[in-house]
């Protein structure tokens, strides 16, 4: 599952694509402009961007420029607009969008561009198919044990689903909301105080510390980032 924001001033186009995105299993949260956009981008984390290029105020051009400025890692964009001159495709291609939608679209092709471009970025995935080494931590999904210093650091499923999602994310703000529901599946249910008690746990079970190459920081106001021995800040 993805969280994706959907950018349109159409409250139809906006239920329409968020439906047919629900259907696939994916988070969806729809905004009217740009400004509520970026707005919520301060607290929340997406996956993906959907941007319809014609809007009031602010063009969804304009609008991805700015996240591209202000989105610390910003997720992949799919423009969504009814303009179909190759001059127009040029443009916002090389304006930064990964992927051009021209309305009306069907649902299934809406669906599989969508996947695509998710597969091809892998943003948040943390699916594990074998050992999976980051650094000098080796994360071994079958028995949710971490090897690092020459020791197997066993972790409960959630604490090592988190330190998954966390080395997956590398350097990438994650809002609490997000991480919430990729863990636990649940925001509303869920205690804060549950979250940094798993995240107080995995910091110090796999000593997270700048000098064995990762450090996981509080982002205030927002949520955590796992920032590595190269980031800036």
């Amino acid at each position: 599952m993805m969280h994706i924001a959907i950018v349109d001033d159409d409250e139809t186009v906006q239920a329409f694509v968020a439906e047919t995105l629900r259907g696939e299993g994916h988070s969806c949260s729809c905004y009217r402009s740009g400004l509520d956009l970026l707005a919520a981008a301060q607290r929340e984390t997406f996956d993906l961007l959907i941007v319809d290029w014609n809007m009031p105020g602010m063009s969804g051009i304009h609008l991805m420029e700015l996240a591209k400025l202000r989105i610390a890692a910003c997720p992949p964009v799919i423009m969504l607009t009814n303009r179909s001159d190759k001059d127009d495709i040029a443009l916002a291609l090389n304006t930064g969008a990964d992927d051009f939608i021209i309305k009306p679209e069907s649902p299934v092709v809406i669906l599989a561009r969508v996947n695509a471009l998710l597969r091809r970025s892998a943003a948040g995935g943390t699916a594990v198919q074998g050992p999976l080494q980051f650094g000098a931590y080796l994360f071994d999904a079958h028995r949710n044990v971490v090897k690092f210093g020459g020791e197997n650091i066993a972790l409960t499923a959630k604490e090592f689903a988190l330190a998954m999602l966390f080395f997956a994310n590398q350097n990438r703000p994650l809002s609490r909301a997000y991480i919430m529901e990729a863990v636990w599946k649940s925001v509303a249910e869920l205690s804060t105080r549950t979250l940094d008690m798993h995240v107080s746990r995995i910091r110090t079970k796999l000593s997270l510390r700048l000098e064995n190459g990762f450090s996981l920081r509080t982002v205030f106001g927002y949520g955590y980032r796992l920032e590595t021995d190269h980031a800036q800040d």
